[in-house]
């Protein structure tokens, strides 16, 4: 499915911080970026990264902070006070 047919069913741009434990460093965290278009609030594509994380990659997760907004909103109505006309 292409992007504008994910953001017509509500999905997001979202945005995630990962800290994890370096493998040969447990003590030291690093972070990683990660950002996809996913349906809040189950965030499954999310979800699905997370569980392919823990089950393939040998730094175990520390936190994850989390940033969503919609791409396509309604659009703003103003009103003019003013008109100028060409002649």
């Amino acid at each position: 499915m292409t992007g504008l047919a994910l953001q017509l069913r509500d999905y997001r741009l979202t945005t995630a911080e990962i800290l994890y434990h370096l493998p040969d460093h447990p003590a030291l965290l690093q972070s990683y970026v990660w950002q996809d278009l996913d349906l809040a609030p189950e965030y499954p594509v999310l979800r699905r990264f997370l569980t392919f994380w823990e089950k393939n990659l040998e730094g175990k997760l520390h936190s994850v902070k989390l940033a969503t907004t919609r791409l396509i909103t309604p659009g703003e109505l103003r009103h003019v006070n003013a008109e100028f006309r060409w002649q």
